[in-house]
This record gives C-alpha cells, structure tokens and sequence, in this order.
C-alpha cells in the first residue's frame, strides 16, 4: 500500500464549510446549465475515463456519479455499458436535466458530504470537487471511502491550479474554486486511503470564449482498505 503523506497545503486549523455555504455554489450551475454544455460538449479525455472504467466492471456494478452536472457523458455512458449508475448534485436544475438525459439512473439532489450509501463498485467525481475548499476536498474523498468497496476504483478529474477557494470568473460568473499542482493532488488521493493507478494531464480549450483554456488532471485510484479516518 502507497504510505500516506500528509498534504502540506492543508491547514488542519481551518474550519470546514457549512452545508448552507456549500449549496450557495448551486444557484450558479442552476443557471449555467446551458452554456456549461455549450462550453464543455467535446470531453474526449473524460469519455475515455469513463470507458476504461466500464471495462473493469461486471454488468450490473454500481457506480456514483459526484456531480453528475446533465448526466452527459458519464452517466449515459456508464448505464449503456450496463452499470447502476446513482448521481449526486448539488444543483436542481442539473438534477433535472440529468433525469431527463439519463432516466434509468438514481439522481439525487445532494451534497457529497452528506452522503451515506455505500457499497458502490466505483466512483467518479468529474470537475466538480474543485467547487470545494481544500479541507473539504479531503473530507469528500474520505466520504467517497467509505462509500466505496475495498478495491473499487475512484476516479477524479481537476483543472490544474494552486487555488483554495479562490474567487474566479466561470463563464463570466462569480465561484470559488481550488485546485492542486499535479504531485499534490495525487498526495491527497492517497492520504484519504487510495492507491494511484494512473494520472493522465490534458490540455483543454473549451468551445466558447468566456471559458478559460486550461490543464485538466485525471488521476484513476482505487480503494485500499479503510483503517480509520484519514483527516
């Protein structure tokens, strides 16, 4: 098993956002749903994510989506693949648009850090844990854990970035995102108990021009087995 070592970036002291500060980022994607499309419609990099992880799972195996945004790509390609997907999102309005696109999934309007099911075969979580401050980033992973079985894989895409809770512009609206340099967030895939598989850097320039070009980490883990709590 890969040791765990600390994330230095992380500051132990800080306290962790409340549920009512986190589902303030909501009304944001409630309203971008559209021009998220728009703007992230060719995701060659995460298509191929989701196919390397639909090889290495029987039909049937269950897998969570984290912020499954509209459901497209991941969650249509996984249930095509034959895979129980359950999506989480924060956001109504991509809970419904994910309903839609994708009706023999579970969707959920819910907060990663709430979650309680478990026993998923694997997980993804695509861009949408940078919507986090860093301490609550370790703390989702830690969640997804335990929600995950010993061996199953996890999945996590990022844009490259030294941010904690920054405030940027996301298609000319007001967000608070983090990011990590690429061997920093490996370290903190691995100190919430996953071994790495893969890491895969890609450069992206997304189909509008309010969105940034940017670089996107894939890492590909999976689940060591859990032996206590890892914060």
């Amino acid at each position: 098993m890969v040791e765990r070592q600390p994330d230095p970036s992380l500051d132990p002291g800080r306290a962790p956002t409340t549920a009512r500060q986190r589902a303030s980022q909501a009304p944001v994607f409630d309203q971008l749903v559209q021009r998220y499309e728009t703007a992230y419609r060719d995701r060659p990099e995460q298509v191929r994510a989701g196919m390397w992880l639909a090889e290495r799972l029987d039909s049937g195996a269950r897998v969570l989506d984290v912020g499954c945004g509209t459901g497209v790509p991941t969650a249509r390609q996984l249930v095509d693949a034959g895979i129980q997907v359950v999506g989480i999102d924060i956001s109504p309005a991509m809970v419904s648009a994910a309903s839609a696109a994708v009706p023999e999934a579970i969707i959920h309007n819910c907060d990663v850090l709430d979650l309680t099911e478990s026993g998923f075969d694997g997980a993804v979580a695509f861009f949408s844990l940078l919507m986090l401050p860093r301490t609550d980033i370790l703390r989702a992973l830690s969640v997804l854990h335990k929600a995950i079985q010993p061996g199953g894989y996890l999945l996590i895409s990022m844009v490259e970035a030294d941010l904690d809770d920054t405030p940027v512009k996301f298609l000319d609206t007001d967000v608070r995102v983090s990011g990590y340099q690429r061997d920093a967030l490996c370290r903190v895939v691995e100190q919430a108990g996953f071994a790495i598989l893969d890491m895969r850097v890609v450069d992206n320039t997304p189909a509008i021009a309010q969105a940034e070009p940017e670089t996107q980490l894939y890492v590909y883990s999976r689940c060591s087995p859990y032996d206590g709590d890892s914060q």
